[in-house]
Formats: C-alpha cells, structure tokens, sequence
C-alpha cells in the first residue's frame, strides 16, 4: 500500500477482498426473519418450517422468470445491460 505520509491510514485501497462470504443462491440470501416479518404484516401469528421452503421454492420460481424475461427483453431491444428500468419495464407490461 502506498499512503502519503507516515502514520497515516488508507482507507479504500486495500486491494481485494480475499474471503467474502459466498451466497448459496439468492434465494438462501433472504433470511427467515424477512419471509416472518412480511406474513406478520398479513395478520399471521405463527409459521410452520414448511412454509419457509415453499416461499423459497415460489420466490425461486418468480425470480428465474423475472430474469428470464429481463434477459430475453434486452436482447430484442439490442442492449447489452439489463437494466432495473428496463425490469420495471417488463413488468409492467406484463399481463399477470
């Protein structure tokens, strides 16, 4: 590291991160405490274990066709990035 001075400290110029903590999916990424949070809003008291990995399997199953569509809306609009408007886009669109 290259710092101007001496005792100073750098900050933002550490280089790589060596070990970061690897998501299994992004499914596994949303915590059971969100999935607990949400239905709370809904007026629901309690949740059985079964109900977590069903919302895991809907929401796997929402995601792929989101990213499914995005992919397949940039392609025929000749870009190279899919975009979060460009997702909004498609959803609104979107019929269901």
């Amino acid at each position: 590291m290259s710092c101007r001075g001496e005792g100073e400290e750098c900050l933002g110029k550490d280089g790589a991160k060596r070990h970061r903590e690897v998501l299994r999916g992004t499914i596994q990424g949303i915590k059971k405490s969100f999935i607990l949070h949400q239905a709370h809003h809904s007026g629901v008291k309690r949740i059985s274990v079964v109900i977590y990995k069903g919302t895991w399997g809907v929401l796997k199953v929402f995601l792929q066709n989101v990213t499914c569509d995005a992919v397949t809306g940039t392609e025929y609009a000749k870009c190279k990035i899919v975009t979060a408007m460009g997702v909004i886009k498609l959803n609104t669109n979107r019929k269901t």
